[in-house]
């Protein structure tokens, strides 16, 4: 459901991006980028906060709040004319160099060096147009230098994650262990390769929240007005258009 609803609000968000450049608002729309431990809920929080924030901060002209994870790497083969195929070698992880650079004088894929350029630059121009949640692909350090950004970090106990994780994925707490554990390293290893930066580290976030102990609707919240505090300090003379 989560999936059929972000590609969705996907088709909605660049149907508005489509607008001619002399009717779009002057003022710049923001965004949230985030990190998130895994089975945290950060699908599910992200998508409570694009409902929240499309009831009254969709700007003007109006554009749909969308998350962008999973599709991210869509977006990005779709910007720079790869081919499907090529997100195969794509992993939120580091690759073994030897391997890759044989790869790409095979000409199967672009170098890991030139896939991670690409992956900013879709970032930057999603974060540049506004009124997106971008989930991972190392968004929040891509993002570091946009003050429009929020950039947060989701976080919960190993039980509560691992709970989360082994119903939505329908698994055993075993197996949902041991994913989680293996995700985190390789998120972690991706940002610590490719950005020379530490995921746990508390400087990168305007907020880290606890699901554990808020819930997904409470983060939500948290996060939506975090939101609405971090617009107002860079426009002061915008409000958010209540509705209802």
């Amino acid at each position: 459901m989560l999936h059929t609803t972000s590609l969705h609000s996907f088709g909605r968000y660049l149907g508005a991006q489509s607008t001619p450049a002399a009717e779009r608002s002057r003022i710049q729309k923001p965004a949230i980028a985030i990190t998130r431990q895994t089975g945290s809920g950060a699908l599910t929080v992200a998508a409570l906060i694009a409902e929240k924030l499309n009831v009254d901060l969709q700007g003007d002209p109006p554009c749909p709040w969308t998350v962008f994870d999973r599709n991210l790497v869509s977006k990005i083969l779709e910007d720079h004319k790869l081919s499907a195929a090529t997100e195969a070698f794509m992993p939120e992880d580091t690759r073994f160099s030897l391997t890759d650079a044989f790869e790409s004088l095979l000409g199967l894929h672009p170098g890991s060096w030139n896939l991670r350029e690409y992956a900013k630059k879709t970032v930057r121009k999603l974060a540049s147009g506004g009124n997106v949640i971008l989930v991972g692909r190392g968004s929040v350090i891509v993002t570091a230098n946009m003050p429009q950004v929020l950039h947060v970090r989701l976080v919960a106990p190993l039980d509560f994650r691992v709970r989360h994780y082994a119903e939505i994925s329908n698994i055993s707490a075993t197996k949902a262990t041991q994913d989680i554990r293996e995700m985190d390293d390789a998120r972690n290893r991706y940002l610590h390769s490719y950005f020379n930066a530490d995921v746990d580290d508390p400087l990168h976030y305007h907020l880290i929240v606890n699901t554990g102990k808020t819930g997904f609707q409470e983060a939500a919240q948290i996060i939506t007005s975090a939101l609405k505090g971090l617009l107002s300090d860079h426009n002061p003379q915008v409000h958010p258009v209540h509705t209802g």
